[in-house]
């Protein structure tokens, strides 16, 4: 009973038989670091007594993982020794995997007793050793300041960083000392703020897009020269190591679409440009957690050796309308479709050979099929909803990539959403549903979910972080998106099961693609449309 007990998830709530059990035999589990956080959920804090003595055994408990003490720091543990132990162990993460959970633990400050708590310390602490994790999390702080209930912790946290930044020596920190190094951070605000203010006077331009382009060339070359050659190079929003010291003018433009988004090119430090994509008028906080996910979970499949070619670009809300995209070169599968009638025809122009699959690159078909694998997988179990050809993107070396997540956790602006989002013209590419790429990009998907199944509970653990956050999707109904994710893993199955469940998803979503072979069209046939 105690081994089926110990391999819930974290979601689940224990019975009251359940929690004697665990009670009753506490000191045998103190050896397995699974149990301590489910032990933990088993004790009586109001009872001063009981407290005391689960945390003498905490502290004799055999060292929890990572994963386990992300879930001590979720809303159900209120106990302040309990979130300090957890921040404990968090210290062992090394900077790479605790900027991968930056984003949740600044959301978990909402759950701590107090605004000086050992987390907020904690986090400030280890951004005084890294310019990426110190920039980040002042971003993370920043656009929080509006919270109307945690305003102030969140304030804390930033008067933290502010005080302890400027503190700094120089040689601390890259030979800067840390005036300058906060100077380098703050400057990220003053630039969106005067890109805000760029957006505005565009905006206001009548008529078509170039009209608009042509006064955003107009203002960069004249009044707002300052911004092509910045006073001090600034430390790139999107990646804090990159030095930016002005925008190109000539390679910069607006996107058509309704917000008109510029697309801005920097030129860096050492010589290089780095482009980017401002928004003015969209909530990126919903993208910006999907992203973060994808690249967890790209760098999940990449622990275990399968790299599916998946395109993290980068993102962040730099305010509650507004934020910051990497721009990808690439075309929506829309456009390819109308210029090329096929994405098989896109890739042989870009990638020819006589010799290879459908006349194109053996590498170049198989980064496709690795991509298309990796996103059915990831749109799958977090649910992204609204998927057409537009919000699909290709890369000309094969990798299809996904953009725009309004809709997430299973929620969809179309009736009837497949589970799988891939479109006819995926499968198409892979040489149709009966081909030995498209059997080889089903097991690629099998293989992929088997791995993100083995880390559910520290997906589980991050989205229950998020609870308390304003992300759309998150906080509509956080107990039922947490549930909805954890129904997706299907952890009632083993390794196997799970692999024919999976394989049968992907042939249901795909029949339905292809008419001819049900008899009845398909009520998810109507999707793509």
């Amino acid at each position: 009973s105690i081994q089926r007990i110990l391999k819930y998830p974290p979601t689940r709530t224990l019975s009251g038989e359940e929690k004697q059990l665990l009670w009753k035999f506490r000191f045998s589990l103190v050896s397995d670091k699974r149990a301590l956080t489910k032990f933990l959920r088993c004790v009586e804090w109001s009872d001063i007594q009981e407290a005391k003595q689960a945390l003498d055994l905490m502290s004799k408990w055999e060292a929890i993982d990572v994963c386990d003490a992300l879930e001590l720091l979720s809303p159900v543990f209120e106990s302040e020794e309990v979130r300090a132990y957890a921040v404990s162990v968090l210290e062992r993460a090394d900077d790479e995997e605790l900027q991968c959970y930056l984003l949740q633990l600044v959301h978990a400050l909402r759950f701590e007793r107090s605004d000086k708590s050992q987390l907020s310390h904690f986090l400030v602490q280890r951004s005084l050793r890294n310019i990426e994790l110190a920039s980040f999390l002042r971003w993370y702080v920043a656009v929080e300041l509006h919270d109307p209930v945690y305003a102030r912790r969140f304030y804390s946290t930033y008067e933290n960083l502010e005080e302890s930044v400027l503190k700094m020596g120089p040689g601390t920190n890259a030979e800067e000392d840390g005036f300058k190094l906060w100077q380098s951070l703050v400057r990220q605000t003053e630039l969106t703020a005067q890109l805000c203010s760029i957006m505005r006077d565009v905006k206001n331009v009548k008529g078509g897009t170039q009209k608009k382009i042509d006064k955003l060339r107009h203002l960069l070359s004249g009044l707002l020269s300052e911004l092509t050659y910045f006073d001090e190079p600034i430390r790139s929003p999107l990646a804090p190591r990159i030095l930016i010291t002005g925008i190109i003018a000539s390679e910069s433009s607006i996107f058509k679409s309704a917000l008109h988004p510029l697309r801005l090119a920097f030129q860096t430090a050492s010589g290089g440009t780095c482009k980017v994509i401002f928004k003015k008028g969209d909530d990126l906080r919903q993208d910006q957690l999907v992203i973060q996910m994808v690249t967890l979970m790209d760098r999940l499949l990449k622990l275990e050796n399968l790299d599916l070619h998946l395109t993290p670009y980068r993102v962040l809300a730099t305010g509650h309308d507004e934020g910051m995209l990497e721009f990808i070169p690439s075309k929506s599968l829309a456009q390819i479709l109308s210029e090329h009638r096929s994405i098989t025809s896109y890739l042989q122009k870009h990638h020819p050979d006589e010799d290879g699959p459908f006349g194109i690159t053996g590498s170049c078909l198989e980064t496709f099929i690795k991509s298309c694998a990796g996103y059915s997988v990831i749109t799958y179990i977090l649910g992204i909803g609204d998927r057409h050809l537009d919000n699909l993107l290709l890369q000309d070396d094969g990798r299809i990539f996904h953009v725009d997540f309004g809709f997430i956790l299973g929620r969809d602006p179309k009736p009837f959403p497949p589970p799988m989002k891939l479109c006819k013209e995926m499968v198409e590419a892979m040489g149709g549903a009966e081909s030995q790429y498209y059997t080889r990009f089903k097991s690629y998907c099998c293989e992929a979910y088997n791995i993100l199944r083995k880390s559910s509970n520290l997906i589980l653990n991050l989205f229950h972080l998020m609870a308390g956050s304003n992300i759309p999707d998150v906080a509509s109904d956080p107990e039922k998106g947490i549930l909805k994710l954890q129904e997706k893993f299907r952890l009632e199955l083993d390794d196997e099961e799970s692999i024919q469940f999976f394989q049968d998803l992907i042939n249901e979503s795909v029949s339905a693609l292809f008419p001819q072979m049900v008899e009845t069209i398909h009520r998810w046939a109507q999707y793509w449309r």
